[in-house]
Formats: structure tokens, C-alpha cells, sequence
């Protein structure tokens, strides 16, 4: 396999009708270490919110893109505001 400059590996198409153009993904950056961020707020909820589903579970660091020590940060926050009151435990 032949790679070229731009990170694109030729192999050969699912049909074998020639060759596919492989893309490799990009790693995300964790946004809050983007942003400086030292400690993540609890009473921010509109931003917590957007690292529940739809159900009210706290979204795995595959989906969310943190880097540990924020994803940590994030589950505390959002188990704060969930016993203040700020935001539900489930959905229905």
C-alpha cells in the first residue's frame, strides 16, 4: 500500500472494482482545555445539557471528546445540578 503525503492510503474498494481513498480521522480536542477552562461550573446547565442524551445519561469521552481529567469534572457537575434541583436524574 502506497501512502501518500496527505495521509490518504490507497486500498482496494468493498466491489474490487479498484481502488478507494482511505481518510483517517482527526482527533478531537478536549473543547474546555481549548478554551482554558480550569474548573467546569455546575450552574452553567445550558452547556452541561449538550453531555446528556436524550434520556438524561451523562455521554461517554468517545462522544463528548474531553480528555479525562475534564469528563470527570463534567459527571461531578452534572451529578451536582442533578441533587440541586438544576437538572433531572431521568427523561421520560
Amino acid at each position: 500500500m502506497a501512502q501518500s503525503e496527505k495521509g490518504l492510503r490507497e486500498a482496494t474498494s468493498a466491489a474490487g472494482k479498484g481502488p478507494a481513498v482511505v481518510r483517517r480521522k482527526r482527533k478531537r480536542r478536549c473543547q474546555w482545555c481549548a478554551e482554558g477552562v480550569r474548573e467546569i461550573d455546575y450552574k452553567s446547565i445550558s452547556r452541561l445539557q449538550r453531555f446528556t442524551d436524550a434520556k438524561g445519561k451523562i455521554l461517554p469521552r468517545r462522544q463528548t471528546g474531553s480528555c479525562a481529567r475534564h469528563q470527570r469534572q463534567l459527571a461531578n457537575a452534572i451529578k451536582r445540578a442533578r441533587h440541586m434541583g438544576l437538572m433531572p436524574f431521568v427523561i421520560y
